[in-house]
């Protein structure tokens, strides 16, 4: 979904893989950018950034991650790589390169992508991005939140969770949203999906990072919950890949959706002056 909650939702399509299917959906016309939602997400994670990109002379591809939203809850496996694979995938059925912009476990699926395929990736935003397992953390703390995000609880868990990811300025429509989220992983075979997908290692993304030349963007929530020091992670990532940072004030996890407005400018400053440049 790349439209505002008061406006009509694009017609679904479908990438029919081995396994199953991912869902997408496209509007706008001009250069492409692919938008992918992190773990537990909906596409409709870029609702209000989505409708900005277009307004300003873009084409938005927005998928749904295998095991999540309308695509497949059918697939053996799910993680960062796997993702890569899809993100590559749907840009060929498409038929052309694109900036790919990842949020969370997304972000280190797109610079896979990126290190892999960089014919079909013009570029980066990497959005709250795990490119590297968290340093410092105990196999125990992994572990516990492996175990809270089990399938029998994932459901609830996960929407109890939301809130403090969210930390910050909340979009309007949070509860709503948030309803949506649930009732996603609630459905027949997803519980599962979003476990297995709660258990990837983001080291094939570290791997990965020395072979990307992509022009890149890292945004930053100032109050991401995920990191210890949001403002030293994102600095370590953009060092890693040559890129620059923004950091967005009062957000957390998902800065796309509690911040749309410093998100939008600063994604379409970064698709003009670093990848398509008059």
């Amino acid at each position: 979904m790349t439209t505002s909650p008061d406006a009509p939702r694009p017609v679904t399509q479908f990438l029919q893989l081995n396994e199953g299917r991912i869902a997408y959906d496209r509007t706008g016309s001009g250069p492409m950018v692919l938008l992918v939602p992190g773990m537990g997400e909906l596409r409709a994670s870029y609702r209000f950034l989505g409708p900005r990109l277009v307004k300003a002379g873009f084409t938005v591809v927005t998928c749904d991650l295998r095991g999540h939203g309308e695509s497949s809850a059918s697939f053996t496996s799910y993680g960062d790589a796997d993702t890569a694979g899809d993100i590559s995938a749907l840009l060929e059925h498409l038929g052309e390169p694109a900036v790919v912009a990842g949020n969370s476990m997304a972000a280190g699926a797109a610079v896979i992508a990126a290190a892999d395929r960089p014919d079909l990736v013009a570029g980066l935003v990497l959005i709250g991005p795990f490119v590297r397992n968290p340093p410092n953390q105990s196999a125990a703390v992994g572990l516990a939140f492996r175990m809270l995000m089990a399938k029998p609880w994932a459901a609830r868990v996960w929407g109890m969770y939301l809130p403090m990811l969210y930390a910050g300025r909340q979009p309007a429509d949070f509860s709503d949203y948030r309803r949506e989220v649930v009732a996603a992983i609630r459905r027949p075979g997803y519980g599962k999906s979003f476990s297995l997908t709660t258990r990837t290692t983001h080291a094939p993304a570290e791997a990965a990072l020395a072979r990307v030349s992509a022009p890149t963007l890292v945004i930053m929530g100032e109050k991401d919950p995920d990191f210890k020091d949001p403002a030293s992670e994102a600095q370590w990532v953009a060092a890693a890949l040559d890129g620059s940072v923004v950091m967005v004030p009062d957000t957390g996890h998902y800065p796309q959706s509690q911040d749309p407005a410093i998100v939008g400018d600063a994604v379409v400053q970064f698709l003009a002056s670093a990848v398509y440049r008059a």
